[in-house]
């Protein structure tokens, strides 16, 4: 896929990877629309890089919980775009839950937005895709092998591997559909340096990754190749298998 001139509509690309994906996207040409809940501040600055790009992206603010809202989006893309070429699901949550204190309501949250939401995505997504169109689901090497104190976390993970999988049968040939599965990429705004150098020593490679790490496979999902769908890139220093 070229991406200049594609639409590519990415959820949380106000900060973190999804800033990071957005601009390099937008670099190519594509006209980026990003998605944010609560992050105002961070979603104009991003609105303003993506202009700088001689692009025409789009901010809209969508709480993905919502159905209601999810479809409003789309409604919003096919009205100035009338096309969606990329999906990149990579808006999520990821609440510390120990299962002493693990509620419903902090279940429901989780899945809610890290699975259901792309799954909603997608499905609107697709109404407005063509032919060679592909989709992207941000996943988690926890969604293979789950850690302690986040255990709702981790399943919606996994339910993103295997949706991953359901929705690449069920869309193609017409759709292609993988996902990226991180390692330690980007520390957690409140993650001490000592849980930082405890996460680097877990991995194979004994350091963090860049996002860049995550950008550079995003594009070869996208740009790479045009044979592969129902897969899954671990970009994670090999901690999966450490």
């Amino acid at each position: 896929m070229q991406l200049s001139n594609k639409v590519v509509l990415i959820t949380g690309g106000a900060k973190r990877l999804g800033k990071h994906l957005a601009l390099a996207l937008a670099k190519r040409g594509a006209h980026v629309v990003f998605t944010y809940r609560t992050s105002s501040r961070e979603a104009q600055t991003t609105l303003k890089a993506l202009k700088a790009t001689g692009t025409e992206p789009l901010a809209i603010k969508v709480d993905l919980t919502s159905a209601a809202d999810i479809k409003a989006l789309f409604k919003q893309i096919k009205k100035n775009y009338g096309k969606l070429d990329v999906l990149i699901n990579c808006a999520a949550n990821f609440k510390q839950t120990p299962l002493k204190t693990l509620t419903a309501k902090d279940w429901d949250f989780a899945l809610d937005t890290n699975a259901k939401a792309p799954f909603l995505c997608a499905l609107e997504a697709a109404k407005l895709m063509r032919r060679g169109s592909k989709i992207i689901n941000f996943a988690d090497w926890a969604g293979n092998r789950p850690y302690p104190d986040y255990l709702p976390y981790c399943i919606s993970k996994a339910a993103v591997l295997a949706l991953t999988q359901g929705l690449a049968k069920e869309l193609a040939p017409r759709i292609h559909v993988n996902a990226i599965a991180p390692g330690p990429v980007l520390p957690g705004e409140h993650m001490s340096a000592s849980a930082q150098n405890k996460s680097a020593e877990q991995a194979l490679l004994k350091r963090w990754g860049t996002p860049e790490d995550v950008v550079n496979a995003a594009l070869f999902i996208l740009e790479g190749t045009d044979y592969m769908t129902g897969s899954t890139l671990y970009v994670d220093g090999g901690k999966l298998i450490a």
